[in-house]
């Protein structure tokens, strides 16, 4: 996955938002991480993975990456707010027993970061998320394809009065 290439393009996206929005003076982190923690439910609730009352099955893959993908726009965007926008590659880490755990795992990786938001803490949420895409069946490639393909979405609805 080109990292760089993704920071690049949320750059651009958040450069644009702001200009849009006249956001410039605002301190957009808490924001960002309640987005990021609203993706990550949209995303739960389209995999059902917790549902253990439910037999209905999980949604479609691509519906489930294209949310996956809405969750990386934030975390881009966050490393981008903090200066934390130079990493080149991501090391795997161990995914927990189960997708359900991964989740609470994102979440509490989150919620770290947002208490003491240092390089480290970052670097341990964004692993812990992709770790779950993987937990999913996303490649890297599948992501970064997605990623790109969803940033070309959000710019046209920025256009379009979003």
């Amino acid at each position: 996955m080109n990292l760089q290439q993704l920071f690049t393009m949320q750059r651009q996206l958040d450069q644009h938002i702001e200009d849009k929005h006249e956001l410039h003076k605002e301190d957009l982190i808490p924001r960002k991480l309640l987005a990021l923690l609203v993706e990550m439910g949209e995303l739960a609730n389209e995999t059902r993975c917790f549902k253990f009352w439910s037999v209905k099955p999980p949604a479609e893959d691509a519906v489930i990456l294209e949310e996956f993908v809405d969750g990386v726009h934030f975390i881009l965007s966050l490393g981008i707010e903090k200066g934390y926008d130079d990493l080149t590659e991501l090391l795997n880490a161990k995914a927990s027993d189960s997708k359900t755990a991964q989740f609470l795992q994102v979440f509490a990786q989150v919620a770290a970061f947002e208490q003491d938001q240092s390089k480290e803490n970052y670097v341990d949420m964004f692993v812990s998320y992709m770790t779950l895409g993987n937990m999913f069946g996303f490649s890297a490639e599948h992501i970064e394809e997605a990623y790109i393909s969803k940033n070309e979405v959000n710019f046209k609805r920025q256009e379009h009065g979003y």
